[in-house]
């Protein structure tokens, strides 16, 4: 029977076939630069033009990035009722694919952030820290990104969404980063099935259906499995 509300939580994995290196991997972005110094509120206070260097990099990825066949197949799930699309990715390769409603709980690398007065614009592709914002004026311009210690967006909606769940999946998430690791335990509490598509298990024993492959084979499967239902 299919399920009436879904709630799917994406993490880089979903984007590795696009080009864009996940963080942990051999050749990922970690490797080069520490995340102390690139993705914590403290290294932009320490050093702020080599963080927005570091993000200008980023988005200049993203932008030439193109969504793959798993963003697409999960697009298609989106369009469906009861369908809950969370992503722990910056990149907009989800909406570029014609996803609605994403949920972006670590912000967009596509977006600016005033650090004075919080409102948020359209980034450009070079990010000035003086750039002055749009509303009030202040030359404070951060990326829109949620950085190590800082608490994610859209928690309430997600929480809500979660306890409402039938099934909660996990796709090519690494399972390290809460709170978003904490979401299956959090559908399992409420009764939801719940299954992980992913290279490799990440997390052995709290998932009730694993499924092992890359995401651009093993998502559009997945989907197609739940709508032929």
């Amino acid at each position: 029977m299919t399920p009436r509300t879904i709630v799917v939580l994406t993490g880089a994995g979903l984007s590795a076939e696009s080009g864009i290196p996940t963080f942990r991997a051999a050749d990922g972005l970690w490797e080069r630069h520490r995340i102390e110094d690139v993705a914590t509120p403290e290294a932009f206070h320490r050093d702020p033009d080599l963080v927005l260097r570091f993000y200008d990099m980023r988005r200049a990825a993203a932008a030439a990035a193109q969504p793959n066949a798993a963003h697409h197949a999960l697009a298609r799930l989106s369009r469906r009722p009861g369908v809950t699309l969370i992503t722990q990715n910056v990149d907009a390769l989800l909406d570029r694919a014609g996803a609605q409603d994403v949920i972006h709980m670590h912000g967009r690398i596509d977006g600016a952030l005033c650090a004075a007065c919080g409102h948020r614009w359209p980034a450009p592709p070079t990010l000035p820290r003086t750039l002055p914002c749009p509303a009030c004026g202040a030359g404070a311009a951060r990326p829109d990104i949620v950085w190590f210690g800082e608490m994610p967006y859209h928690m309430d909606r997600i929480e809500a969404a979660l306890d409402q769940a039938d099934l909660f999946a996990a796709i090519g998430t690494s399972g390290q980063v809460y709170p978003a690791a904490g979401f299956v335990d959090v559908a399992r509490m409420v009764g939801a099935a719940t299954v992980e598509l992913n290279l490799e298990p990440t997390a052995p024993g709290r998932f009730d259906e694993v499924l092992t492959g890359p995401a651009s084979r093993i998502v559009p499967a997945w989907v197609d499995s739940l709508t032929a239902s």
